[in-house]
């Protein structure tokens, strides 16, 4: 597999048919949606085509020019996320962030440069995905999510990941413990593929220091031994 954004326009029959699917590898469509823009990286939106997500990959192909399509495969989306912030993009999208060959997680900058008319693909690390109607955003994420449930990442020895504890090992005489799950979830913000138990939901955690409590407990004697002394 090739890793990071490819420029694809295997159309089905005419053109404006479909994407052609590796049917033999068993990939299937799980969801068509049109009148979806793609801005990638920091340049503008290009205008809108039709979107289809697949059990395998993100297909998007240009209404507009019918040899203008774009693919990724799930193994290369690291992140992606409902983006409603008016201060992080100016419209209603799904931001996604794609790992490249080179491994970079920041766009060089010839990132967004053109070749020969050409945009430089194999550099580009983030595509936002802009329906015309925002009310589609929860449905789109929502089947990114079972997508990246179906693509998880290749673990390559079970030690790299032997740091991560699940919520029953943690609760297993976790009184005095350090670190704890919140048991208030937040809402829907994003998902990393290969971790199945933070899809659709990021927990908050928080800090039940010790050392806080005894830094009270000694200023409170402090206060007090002054009191004495006066």
């Amino acid at each position: 597999m090739v890793l990071g954004l490819q420029h694809f326009d295997d159309r089905v029959g005419d053109e404006n048919g479909g994407p052609r699917l590796d049917s033999d590898a068993g990939e299937e469509l799980m969801l068509v949606e049109r009148g979806v823009a793609i801005a990638l990286g920091s340049r503008p939106p290009d205008s809108p085509g039709t979107l289809y997500i697949t059990t395998r990959r993100v297909i998007w192909l240009s209404d507009a020019d019918k040899g203008n399509g774009y693919a990724v495969d799930f193994l290369s989306v690291c992140l992606h996320a409902v983006s409603r912030d008016p201060e992080a993009y100016s419209l209603p999208c799904i931001y996604t962030q794609i790992e490249t060959e080179d491994g970079e997680n920041e766009e060089s900058e010839s990132s967004d440069s053109e070749s020969h008319g050409d945009l430089e693909l194999s550099n580009v690390t983030e595509m936002r995905l802009i329906p015309s109607d925002p009310g589609q955003l929860d449905t789109l994420f929502g089947i990114f999510c079972q997508c990246a449930e179906l693509n998880p990442e290749p673990q390559e020895e079970e030690e790299e990941n032997s740091w991560f504890f699940g919520s029953e090992e943690m609760a297993d005489d976790g009184s005095d413990s350090e670190w704890q799950l919140s048991e208030h979830h937040a809402n829907p913000i994003g998902y990393a593929n290969g971790d199945h138990d933070l899809a659709c939901t990021v927990h908050e955690l928080r800090i039940n220091d010790q050392r806080f409590e005894d830094a009270e407990e000694v200023e409170s004697a402090s206060r007090n031994g002054h009191q004495f002394s006066g």
